[in-house]
């Protein structure tokens, strides 16, 4: 059985900015500002989660 590595990422995060910067090829602008926007919207997607969980 092959192991996986599993990312330990910190609490309001569902994908951490730094395994999704591998996936990205290249970026044409200012990278702390993708950054920026990338935890932002991870933060409202994990809320996002957490609400829908205890709402029912």
């Amino acid at each position: 059985m092959a192991e996986e590595k599993k990312v330990k990422s910190k609490p309001g995060v569902c994908i951490p900015w730094e395994e999704k910067r591998k996936e990205i090829k290249a970026i044409s602008g200012d990278e702390e500002l993708v950054k920026k926007i990338w935890e932002d919207n991870e933060a409202l997607a994990y809320m996002y989660i957490w609400q829908c969980l205890l709402s029912f």
